[in-house]
């Protein structure tokens, strides 16, 4: 609570004054300080947000991707150019102490949890600077971006998930922003694929088939690895699951249909939380697919990206 206290104090402090309007020059790159995320500048755009797919999941749950609607994004935003990284993370915990608990899910087909944070050591070594951070909850990513904002004076935030959606499709109206052909992923992404498969220790228990492609890359990867969509912009789908703004609810509100995050008066039982994995099966990494999970929920395959409002 401290902590929370004291970061909503830096970003008070920081967004009074007066700043330039940003340039909302569709693909700009920038960065607002030298240990910033790169940003791009993503432009407004109409789209379908969505799918009628119904997904299967454990326990027998039943997952809607829907209903679909349509979806104006009126202004420019900033989104992370990379998924945010260690290097990123460890700057924001050196600057305030924050403590991330020590409390991740170590995955693998089981339940379970170990004592670490994002600092590993994971998979029986440390995690390198610039891989994507995981062991972060929504928690940690909100006091992330606020730390950011008192930084910067100005708005960093989470995706909404209109916005993430909008930006992983990069305009495209196919399953996946390549196509079609789900096949074609190991060229564009880090995905379950037979390289993953091969990385798995002997204990693993995942029931889910490998993707019949190499990637590259048998866990996490760095960020940047593989082609940015068309809106410039890397990872949005696989390498690490990306937390949004929402409050998740099993099916989609009618509204809002402006871009904006859904929220609630209550407490939010789930966030969304979207893109997959280099863990995940394929057809979990369309961009109509949509995670949901605890705010104080940790993984060994959840991270976040970072975006920021544009004056």
């Amino acid at each position: 609570m401290a902590n929370l206290v004291a970061l909503a104090a830096i970003l008070i402090a920081g967004m009074t004054g007066a700043h330039a309007a940003d340039d909302k020059t569709p693909g700009r790159v920038f960065k607002d300080c030298p240990t910033c995320p790169e940003m791009v500048v993503v432009g407004p755009g109409s789209f379908t947000m969505g799918s009628d797919v119904i997904n299967p999941m454990k326990g027998g749950e039943a997952r809607p991707e829907g209903p679909a609607r349509q979806v104006t994004i009126t202004r420019a935003f900033a989104a992370g150019k990379y998924e945010t990284t260690n290097q990123d993370y460890r700057a924001f915990v050196t600057a305030t102490g924050h403590a991330t608990p020590r409390d991740c899910s170590i995955g693998l087909g089981k339940d379970g949890f170990v004592a670490i944070d994002f600092e590993g050591p994971l998979f029986g070594r440390k995690p390198q600077d610039r891989e994507a951070v995981v062991c972060v909850s929504w928690n940690d990513a909100k006091l992330y971006a606020a730390w950011l904002s008192g930084k910067t004076g100005k708005r960093y935030r989470l995706l909404t998930e209109a916005e993430w959606e909008f930006a992983a499709t990069a305009g495209s109206k196919a399953k996946f922003p390549w196509g079609d052909n789900e096949l074609e992923a190991c060229k564009y992404e880090n995905t379950y694929d037979l390289d993953s498969e091969a990385a798995m220790p002997a204990d693993s228990n995942i029931t889910w088939k490998a993707l019949p492609c190499r990637d590259g890359q048998g866990r996490i990867a760095k960020v940047g690895q593989y082609p940015p969509n068309a809106f410039g912009l890397h990872d949005m789908l696989g390498n690490v699951w990306e937390w949004v703004e929402d409050c998740s609810l099993v099916l989609y509100t009618s509204q809002p249909v402006d871009g904006s995050a859904f929220q609630v008066a209550a407490n939010c039982e789930k966030r969304a939380i979207r893109g997959g994995s280099w863990y995940t099966r394929q057809d979990r990494h369309r961009p109509t697919f949509r995670g949901r999970d605890p705010a104080t929920d940790q993984g060994h395959h959840f991270g976040m990206r970072i975006a920021r409002d544009l004056e």
